[in-house]
Order: C-alpha cells, then sequence, then structure tokens
C-alpha cells in the first residue's frame, strides 16, 4: 500500500474524494470542478488521467486502506465498477446473440467495503439489470450534452435531489435495426455503424484530456459529477448549493 498523507479537515481545505476504478478520469474531473481533491485507482494503466492515481485492484486497495485506517484520509468514496455483468446492450442484444463473454458481478462485495469506510459514497452503472439503486438518474441533455448516456447513482450516508428529465430533441445519429437515423446526439460507444468519431466524443461529452476511444466509451460526463459533487460538498461543508 502507497502511504497516503490524512487530510486535515481546516476551514478553506479541499476535502478529499477517492475514486474508484476510475479509468481515464470523467467522473474525477467532474468532482475536482465541484472542489474535492480526487485520487484515482484503476487495475488498468491510465497515464490520461489528470490526478494522482494508483495502479491497483480497486476492491483489494480499498480494503487495504480500510485496514490500515488510511481510509480516515478521505472525505467520501466515488466508485464506478466494470458494467459489463448489468448494462443493458451486454444482457439485452449481446447475450440474445451470443457475443461477448462472461463478466463478473463485483458490486455486492464493492457494497460492502463502501459501507465499512463510514464515509458518503456514489456508486454509478448505466441503467439496465445491475443491483444498483438509482437514488438519482442523470442524463446528458440535462446538462446540455451531444450524449444522452443515461446514468444511476446510488448515494449512501447522504441525498440529492432528482433533477427534472429534460425530453430528448430527437434520436441518436447512426444505424439501429437496419435503418439508419440522424439526430443531435452521437452514439459514443463501440465502432462503426454510424457511431461517434473520438473528437466527435470529445466534443459531445466535455472530455478533451483523452483521445483513447476506450477511454472515452467508459468514461462519465464530467458534467454529471460536478452537478453530484456539489450537492455533496455543500453537505459535508454545510454550503448553499449555487443556484
Amino acid at each position: 500500500m502507497p502511504d497516503l498523507i490524512p487530510f486535515p479537515r481546516e476551514r478553506g481545505r479541499r476535502p478529499r474524494l477517492l475514486d474508484l476504478f476510475c479509468c481515464a478520469g470523467g467522473a474525477a474531473t467532474g468532482y475536482a470542478r465541484a472542489g474535492f481533491d480526487v485520487t484515482g485507482v484503476d487495475i488498468a494503466h491510465r497515464s490520461n488521467y489528470p490526478y494522482t492515481w494508483y495502479r491497483a485492484d480497486a476492491l483489494a486497495f480499498l480494503t487495504g486502506l480500510l485496514d490500515s485506517g488510511e481510509i480516515a484520509g478521505f472525505d467520501a468514496v466515488h466508485a464506478s465498477p466494470p458494467c459489463q455483468a448489468g448494462c443493458a446492450l451486454t444482457v439485452g442484444t449481446n447475450a440474445s446473440r451470443g457475443w461477448g463473454r462472461s463478466h463478473v458481478q463485483l458490486i455486492p462485495e464493492l457494497r460492502v467495503l463502501l459501507d465499512r469506510t463510514g464515509l458518503p459514497w456514489v456508486l454509478e452503472q448505466p441503467t439496465g439489470k445491475a443491483p444498483v439503486r438509482a437514488d438519482v438518474r442523470l442524463c446528458g441533455e440535462m446538462f446540455g450534452l451531444g450524449v444522452i448516456w443515461h446514468r444511476v447513482f446510488e448515494l449512501c450516508g447522504w441525498s440529492a435531489p432528482q433533477p427534472a428529465h429534460v425530453p430528448h430533441r430527437g434520436p441518436v445519429r447512426g444505424w439501429r435495426h437496419g435503418v439508419y437515423r440522424d439526430g443531435p446526439y452521437v452514439a459514443a460507444y463501440g465502432n462503426g455503424g454510424g457511431k461517434a468519431t473520438v473528437p466527435e466524443m470529445q466534443h459531445a461529452m466535455g472530455i478533451t484530456w483523452t483521445d483513447e476511444r476506450e477511454e472515452l466509451t467508459e468514461a462519465i460526463p464530467p458534467a454529471y459529477t460536478e452537478w453530484l459533487g456539489a450537492q455533496l460538498l455543500a453537505i459535508l461543508t454545510g454550503a448553499e448549493v449555487a443556484a
């Protein structure tokens, strides 16, 4: 385990957030913009991650922090575990056609560890069959983005209001069931079939620091966690959320 310096909870200092399964830092950037110091953990090499990060198994890293007591150096935790075991695409179209492979569901074990931290936490997943409580649902149109990108967030130790869902302005551009549709949103996943190019994904999601397709397709638009982070920071600091 690396040595982590406990965060001194002094007036004016930024709270620290642990970002598990951090990928390239979409969620982290939103939390940083909201006012957190972010530390990421991912099992893959993430040279594009824009903050302090450790290459490690996220569950083992969190267990180490709990066993050593170093979790006390953090004020909140966000986790975005691999979604393939529960996302609609994997359990729907891919499964029905025999595509892909089996995936391990990490969420039950992860939730036990998150509860052990005693900290407010966020567990994020796509909409689908993942065993995640949908305390908040967010969509790209809520933030004027060029992707739909529905995501659900389970919150523990705190709560946030559910923003009103904004009606979509049209379809997602691309081929679907043999029919090509044009629309104001791009498909920021996969490749081919009218799906977004890397520059289109960067622009639509508000992510500029990575140009790797795999990282972009796994990312959360920073606008989502900037909004969530503002709600959480207000609770931690007793401040009011700016309108």
